[in-house]
């Protein structure tokens, strides 16, 4: 305990360095190199270093804008925060959208700058603890490949630096090819790997299957359709007509090689590691499923769940804010609540649930869910898959004590995101709605809130600070197992394909499938979408298999639910759900409120901005297609 507070101390004078390295990676600013001098003689404060270099990951997906609003799962709510930039598809490099410094340009190159200062000195370190020198060394690679990750997954082939730069270096680097930036990757998850052997860790920090696994997830893209220009160029006239495609894509060479490679790693991470009750037989019962699903979200840290889920978790962003203090309330992960939760318990409904995500949870039978088919219209949050009710809160859920000046309105604690007669002729609005007597500029537009990563303990109220420990999943257990799955199929291997999705299914409550083909890739992609629904994966999976014109390109669809008495009711007062007294209606709805979502090819990629395009020179006329006029 006295080291971390030493440490946590001395990352206060640490912050000269960091603050440095939270420019562009072309800055040359001396600063950092002062701290140097006495950082590295010292274990605890390297130590403290490579934590200021994992600050770089700031709240994970933990922030109050979602990537999941870029993709067929949510909505943002509030208008005005450059969401609509890019689903509009106006960006250009010179107006860039809303971009999380989790993996916008400079945020990392900053952070690879700190990695690579740490792995210039480290080797030369004087202090004397071999194992401890080891340890960080294999961290700063492990995050270094990290950030070059993060940059190949939104932007393709980057420059590749691979040092702190000086002030007399040359600070103009062309864009390497994508082979070369998925290799340069590799080889510091090779190292990491090597380095991290052995070694002791805690949760939140690099460890050797964090390693293993980070190079699984890269080399499952660089096999994927997008990276493979044959299948890019036949697939899209704009990235056809791109003359730089090395920079986004295997030119040519051995694809099933690339599969090979993908499904051999993730599956070295599946026979080194644990996940949780992934050794099933057949389906558990609904109610166990939601709770499985519900212990997964939670990181094994809620008092509600199974603690046992926690071996999930490969690489996280720690409940204990181990690298990023969660003093800038309420954007963190802590407050998770409050940024997404409904408003009638006084939050800000922020990354709202869509109809095309609900739609998309089978029935419990394995079937699809069918709005032509008048039972499952007429009642459609009955009977689906378990991962729903984990993941969604729907009109008539239940959820946690509302607070005390709205508990009169609601004594029951139901999602009220309908609009319901009140026996006079007029209407009831949802005390969850955008017409809410409560907090109406806070509402859902979609009438759904997100469920999955707030805590349900219902002694947490989530619009107070430190409302939750839940740890943000970088890299969990089922995404690997998810990426073999994947792997085998481009290999033709569906009977191994099909053991480990039903293993998924039967922890989730969900039937075997005995798909094949088309039908079974078909499924396994939607499995994949429920499973790590808000997890940051949906938007590059759309872009991997290149569908998004199918996925947003759909536009929003929300839902609107009426409820009417029914013949010689009276209304319910306060009102809640009752299926008895009202009969509920629900209509799908196209919404453009806050945007009118389009696809086009060059948002495939992100666009490197035109102020890092003056920076480096070299840069100039290689940004990514469509972007360079």
């Amino acid at each position: 305990m006295k080291k971390i507070i030493f440490i946590l101390g001395f990352f206060v004078l640490l912050s000269v360095l960091i603050i440095s390295c939270k420019k562009n990676f072309l800055n040359t600013d001396p600063k950092g190199q002062v701290s140097s001098a006495v950082t590295w003689t010292d274990g605890a404060l390297s130590d403290a270093y490579i934590v200021g270099v994992y600050s770089n990951l700031g709240y994970g997906g933990f922030e109050e804008q979602a990537l999941a609003a870029y993709t067929d799962e949510a909505m943002f709510t509030h208008a005005g925060r450059g969401i609509n930039t890019f689903t509009e598809g106006t960006e250009t490099a010179g107006n860039i959208a809303w971009t999380s410094s989790t993996y916008s340009w400079g945020s990392m190159y900053s952070a690879i700058r700190a990695a690579n200062i740490a792995i210039q000195e480290l080797p030369n370190a004087t202090f004397e603890d071999a194992v401890l020198k080891d340890k960080l060394l294999g961290e700063a690679y492990f995050l270094r490949g990290y950030f070059y990750h993060q940059l190949m997954r939104y932007y393709g082939g980057v420059p590749l630096v691979d040092k702190p730069y000086g002030l007399s270096d040359d600070l103009s680097i062309e864009r390497s090819t994508f082979a070369q930036t998925i290799d340069f990757i590799n080889a510091d998850l090779d190292k990491a790997i090597q380095l991290l052997d052995g070694k002791t860790t805690v949760a939140g920090r690099a460890s050797k299957l964090a390693a293993m696994a980070l190079k699984a997830r890269v080399l499952l893209y660089a096999a994927s359709d997008l990276h493979d220009g044959p299948t890019a160029k036949a697939n899209s006239a704009l990235l056809n007509g791109y003359a730089d495609i090395d920079l986004l894509a295997y030119p040519s060479g051995d694809r099933n090689a690339r599969w090979q490679a993908a499904k051999d790693a993730a599956k070295a991470v599946m026979d080194a590691a644990q996940g949780y009750k992934l050794d099933l037989t057949a389906p558990v019962s609904p109610a166990d499923g939601k709770m499985n699903y519900l212990s997964i979200a939670m990181g094994g840290k809620s008092a509600v769940g199974d603690a046992a889920a926690a071996t999930e978790l490969i690489f996280q962003r720690t409940e204990s804010a181990l690298y990023t203090p969660e003093d800038n309330w309420p954007l963190g992960g802590t407050h998770y609540g409050i940024n997404n939760g409904p408003n009638g318990y006084h939050n800000w409904a922020g990354n709202t649930p869509i109809q095309l995500l609900v739609d998309d949870y089978e029935m419990m039978d394995g079937s699809k869910f069918d709005w032509s088919n008048p039972v499952e219209a007429a009642d459609p949050y009955t009977n689906r898959d378990p991962r729903f009710y984990s993941t969604v809160m729907y009109d008539g859920a239940e959820w946690k004590p509302r607070p005390a000046d709205v508990k009169d309105k609601d004594p029951v604690n139901q999602i009220q995101t309908g609009y319901y007669d009140d026996g006079a002729g007029g209407t009831i609005n949802g005390i969850d709605t955008r017409e809410s007597p409560v907090e109406n500029w806070n509402g859902s537009r979609t009438h759904y809130y997100t469920r999955k990563f707030i805590d349900p303990n219902p002694a947490l109220p989530d619009n107070q600070s430190n409302a939750q420990v839940i740890p943000w999943p970088f890299i969990r257990y089922t995404e690997m197992v998810l990426n073999y799955i994947e792997a085998c199929l481009a290999l033709g291997q569906e009977g191994e394909a099909t053991t480990w999705l039903n293993r998924i299914r039967f922890r989730a409550g969900m039937p075997a499938v005995t798909d094949a083909g088309q039908a079974l890739i078909d499924r396994y992609r939607n499995e994949r979408r429920v499973e790590l629904a808000y997890e940051e994966h949906r938007y590059h999976d759309a872009r991997r298999w290149m569908i998004p014109a199918q996925t947003v390109g759909r536009g929003i669809k929300t839902i609107k639910v009426e409820a009417k008495l029914k013949p010689g009711k009276t209304a319910l007062v306060p009102y809640r759900y009752d299926k008895t007294v009202y009969d509920y209606k629900y209509t799908v709805v196209d919404n453009t409120e806050n945007e009118t979502r389009v696809w086009k090819d060059k948002m495939y990629y992100r666009p490197i901005a035109s102020s890092e395009l003056t920076k480096n020179p070299k840069l100039a006329g290689h940004n990514n297609p469509d972007y360079n006029q």
